[in-house]
Parts: structure tokens; sequence; C-alpha cells
């Protein structure tokens, strides 16, 4: 059934101490209002309404084209915040399910949602989400009747000692007929000591005019808000837990899970051997069968079946190796292609090349593609082989098979099969290293 979900995404997030918007920090490479809007998408919602704050120009950019903006004028709570949406509800039908979301609760998801808005299409008019919690301080409280209906959220502050007692405490989501919206959230006051329109007092008042009202318990992780640094850890945490389980149910074995970083579009193939301490930024693409050792830091790159990189490698955006690569202990790649079964083993930087197949690049060989204003490209044709110490100074061509000799400074083209040398002549002086030590010795410069 069709749904509208509405996301609260006005607050300032002040305790954050940063410029930016709190819904646009990040957890495993995604803004929090994104891994909302995409739970949501994903339980089927197509209508998504976000509430934010006038001076909020950066989210309101970053999210227009995946749902309708409308503007809380001020800081007047929650129930404030969906009334700047009232203007949608009320031209919904008045059996179509809402549901209420938070841009600062990550880790809400679709299972979760779709549970809500099934409470409502079963005929509940309103649907709370809560979690049990002991000790349950600082928690607004669910309070029940006899029966078991939900009679109202009670903060703390107002419960007596028999509501202090109660453990299943608001989670803050709720979903709800859209009629109810139209009729009941206009008529909540702000009578409390913040002077501000309070979402909660929607039960109390729907229960009061007759309405059929509940609440499910969801897992508190869920609906975990993030207000400062320390919560986006938590969340962070929390969020790599579910990628790592994800990846190891898909057949990519970790030697030390906990130690392993995801963003969320990482993508793994099947026998894929991680080892400890291994970072993955966004839009990295792994093949089947690799082998991503220790202390590697790989984003926006693509490797085909069977590559080995690490440990201590870094790939940056635009590395595509082909099969059988191999990419050793602190080698850097960017934006290069290394064709199938091309080798560098250790201690290089390759940045804006090609590599034909089988080529081998020498320990301590860089690509030299920068001249301070423009970067060049290298071109190594296959089966070739780079001597260490070289320096490829760009833009430069290797041709097939070519031999470059080790510490060698290419600035020009080699032919295929060819052997170039670019280097200082050695000159060995008999005896003078013990002249020079006698000069030492005595002052003499």
């Amino acid at each position: 059934m069709e749904f509208t979900v509405i996301i609260l995404a006005a607050g300032k997030g002040t305790r954050m101490r940063s410029e930016r918007a709190k819904p646009l920090h990040e957890i495993a490479g995604k803004a929090l209002i994104l891994w909302v809007m995409d739970a949501a998408t994903q339980a089927g919602c197509t209508d998504i309404l976000v509430v934010t704050s006038p001076e909020q120009d950066e989210l309101q950019h970053a999210i227009s084209d995946n749902s309708t903006l409308y503007i809380q004028k001020q800081q007047n709570g929650t129930a404030d915040a969906v009334r700047a949406a009232q203007s949608h509800l009320d031209r919904l039908p008045a059996d179509r399910p809402v549901i209420i979301l938070y841009a600062d609760t990550p880790l809400i998801t679709p299972d979760t949602i779709a549970m809500l808005i099934s409470q409502i299409t079963a005929g509940t008019d309103l649907c709370v989400s809560g979690f049990e919690t002991e000790p349950p301080t600082g928690y607004g409280r669910l309070k029940t009747d006899a029966s078991g209906r939900l009679v109202a959220i009670i903060e703390e502050s107002d419960a007596n000692q028999d509501e202090k007692t109660i453990t299943h405490v608001n989670g803050g989501i709720m979903a709800g007929k859209a009629g109810l919206f139209q009729t009941i959230l206009p008529t909540i006051g702000a009578d409390n000591a913040q002077q501000e329109y309070y979402l909660t007092d929607m039960v109390s008042l729907a229960y009061q005019a007759g309405h059929e009202i509940s609440y499910q318990l969801v897992e508190a992780s869920e609906l975990a808000g993030i207000n400062d640094r320390a919560q986006l850890a938590t969340a962070e945490h929390h969020m790599q837990e579910r990628l790592r389980a994800q990846h190891l149910a898909a057949g990519v074995s970790m030697i030390a899970p906990q130690t392993v970083t995801f963003a969320y579009d990482t993508q793994i193939g099947a026998d894929t051997l991680i080892e400890p301490n291994v970072f993955f930024g966004r839009d990295v693409r792994i093949a089947s069968r690799c082998h991503i050792k220790g202390f590697s830091h790989i984003e926006g790159a693509e490797l085909a079946e069977s590559v080995t990189v690490g440990p201590f490698a870094r790939l940056r955006p635009g590395t595509r190796l082909d099969a059988d690569v191999k990419v050793g202990n602190f080698v850097e790649i960017k934006k290069s292609h290394l064709e199938k079964g091309a080798k560098a083993s250790h201690l290089s930087y390759l940045g804006d090349s090609q590599i034909g197949a089988e080529a081998n690049i020498g320990a301590g060989t860089i690509t030299c593609n920068y001249d301070g204003q423009n970067k060049y490209q290298t071109i190594i044709g296959a089966g070739a082989f780079i001597g260490s110490n070289s320096s490829l100074v760009a833009p430069v061509q290797i041709g097939d098979n070519a031999l470059i000799g080790a510490g060698s400074v290419i600035t020009s083209n080699v032919d295929a099969d060819a052997l170039s040398l670019a280097r200082a002549e050695q000159r060995t002086i008999t005896q003078g290293a013990k002249r020079m030590k006698s000069k030492t010795k005595t002052g003499q410069s």
C-alpha cells in the first residue's frame, strides 16, 4: 500500500559543533538523512516530505531531487515541524498511512518502517515505536490502560513514581492515518515549560477522541538519535557491524572483521579474503577470489578476479586492476589501469597511467604525472620491465617488452623491445674515500 513519509530535519544540531547541517554528517560514507530516505524508499514509499529550517541551503540542495521540501520557519517543537507540511497532509486520503521519521536516526531499517505501516493498514489509527530499557531514565514512558492500549507518552519530568517504573519507552517514530494528522495535529497546544508543540501529544489526544492506538517495540539501536560527535561514532559502529555481517553472509572472509571499515556501497565478491585493518571508501567494487592484505586503503577502485593488494597499499579514485594483478606494500595508485597480470610489488607511485598486461614495475618507480599546473599520462606496454628507482616523466610511452634500466629518468618515448638507460655514468676514485675522511679529520673543506 502507498504511504507518505515525513522526515524532520530542521534541527540546528548545535552540539555537533559544526558548520555542516547535522543531517549531512556521514556514517559509512553516506549522509544521515540519506540513510533514512533510502530506508523509506526500500520499504516502498514514493512520497517523501522533508522538513528543514530556512538557513539549511546545503541540506535542501542535497536532497531536493528526491523529496518535497517544507520549511519550519521557527523551532517550535516536533508537532510544529510536522505542521510545516500540513498543506500536503490535508490533500491526502484520510486512510493513507503516514510515518514520521527523523533525519538523525540513520539506523532505522526498511523492515521496521514496513512493520509500523502494516499496523496502520491493518486498522490501527496511530502506532508509536518504542523499545524496552532498564533503567528507563531520561526517556518518555509509554503508558497503557488496563487493556494494553496506549494512553499517553509521559515525559520523565511529568511522570509519577508508578509511571517512572515503566520500562517501555518512546522511540520517537510514529505512524498514523492521514486523517488523524489532518484533525488532531492542528489542535496540539504548547502548554508546557518549553512552550513548544510536541508530537507526542498526538497520543493522548487521539486516545481521548476514541481512536485505536498501539505501539510496537523496536531494537533500541534503530531508534538512536545523533546529537553529538560521540553519538555519531556510536552510530558508525553499529552500521559497520551491519555491513560486516552482510559481507560475511555473502561469502567474504575477514580475519578480524571488527578492524575492517566499509562504505555503504562497497561491493565484494565471494571468496575474497580481507586481512585486518583495511579501509574501504566509497565506490569500491571488488570481484571474487581477491586478497586484500592488512592496512590497505581503497576508494574509488575497481578490482577484477584474483587480484592481490597490499599490505599497506593505497588505491585512489580511478584505479582499475584487471585479473591477476599484484599490488604490493607501500604502492600508491591513482587514476590508472593495470591490465591482466601486471605487477607493482613495492614502493611505487603510479598516477594517470596505463600499464599493459604482465608488465613489471620495479621498486621505487614513480610516474611523474604533474608539472605543477597540469596532469599527464604515462603509457607502459605489455610485458615491459621498469627497473627499480626509475622516474617516468609524463607524457611518455614505454613500448611492449621494453626494458628500463634501474635508476633511469625517462623523458622520451621508448620503442617496443628497446633497452633504455638514463643515468649519470658511474665514476670511481681510487682511495677517494680515504682522502675524504682524512680531510674531515683535519677540518679541511
